[in-house]
């Protein structure tokens, strides 16, 4: 292998690296960390921002990006315990969450395929307007006494033979975008909008259709993680998912998916969110304050961003 292929192949491997050394330093300095239950909590953790990195991940393909996603988590999940306080059977309630997130993340597609909005902008608007409505929905108060149904409960804070339920959907969902992005004519797609759209459009690929699906995908995805966070919250809060988008964010540029489209792998995704779940976990054993954590990954963000430049 001459160096040109191994210094690819080092900078494929860099965030899976990364995650080793990271687990590594901090399992030397706390103890704590090394434990099963914080483990399984760390993964419990990832799932909830594993799903909104996985949506964002098939929009930043398309040289696109989703800034509302946390704001699709609110008004979705508000609008979830709302059907589930009035009485509606829990799984109808689940099942309708999750078409409004995709609903809501469409209206996204729409104003940057139909509306020639830059994505930035577009979902800026969406963003705003979408924890405008959650707010005056709720009125600025949770809405909470959603009953003690088993299904609810089983979502967030169930398990399987000791794994809990989240993190089985999260290694199943991821195992689902690597099938889809990889072994489907849809996942090309994907990839050919973001590498050149115009190559892909005289390919015949309908590329307002395919940039629109990823980002109902990416609103869908958006609700998922709401209802896992409603489930284990026992009640939805007016600001729930703020700043979410910014982890997803991370998670993808870690993982090595250019912000410029048409790279990037699902797994490192995968493995991007891992490192994100690993700071905060390991910054708040070793009692570091919330507001150090955000300038941590803010320089994450930074060195991934930089990176990928220069890949």
């Amino acid at each position: 292998m001459d160096n040109k292929k191994l210094m690819s192949k080092m900078q494929d491997m860099g965030a899976l690296i990364a995650l080793v050394l990271l687990v590594i330093v901090i399992s030397i300095i706390s103890p704590e960390f090394r434990t099963i239950d914080n483990f399984l909590s760390l993964m419990r953790q990832s799932s909830i921002n594993g799903f909104i990195a996985f949506g964002m991940t098939c929009v930043i393909l398309t040289d696109a990006i989703d800034l509302s996603v946390g704001s699709v988590l609110a008004l979705s999940t508000a609008l979830c315990a709302a059907f589930i306080k009035g009485g509606m059977p829990v799984g109808i309630a689940i099942l309708l969450s999750l078409i409004i997130g995709t609903v809501l993340g469409s209206v996204s597609g729409i104003l940057v395929t139909k509306g020639r909005l830059q994505p930035f902008i577009a979902t800026l608007i969406t963003m705003t307007v979408y924890r405008g409505l959650t707010q005056i929905f709720m009125n600025g108060k949770p809405i909470s006494g959603l009953g003690d149904s088993l299904l609810l409960k089983f979502i967030g804070r169930g398990s399987v033979f000791g794994i809990p339920v989240p993190v089985i959907l999260f290694v199943l969902i991821f195992i689902l975008f690597t099938f889809v992005l990889e072994k489907t004519t849809f996942g090309r797609r994907i990839y050919s909008t973001g590498s050149n759209a115009v190559s892909a459009k005289l390919a015949g690929v309908n590329i307002g259709r395919t940039k629109l699906a990823a980002y109902a995908i990416s609103g869908c995805m958006a609700a998922l993680s709401g209802l896992i966070l409603l489930s284990r919250l026992s009640s939805a809060q007016p600001t729930l998912g703020d700043g979410f988008e910014l982890d997803a964010i991370a998670s993808v540029a870690l993982g090595g998916t250019s912000m410029s489209g048409g790279r990037g792998r699902i797994w490192g995704t995968f493995v991007g969110v891992l490192i994100i779940a690993v700071l905060n976990n390991g910054l708040n054993i070793l009692g570091v304050s919330s507001y150090y954590q955000s300038v941590v990954k803010g320089i994450v963000i930074l060195v991934a961003v930089l990176s990928d430049r220069k890949r």
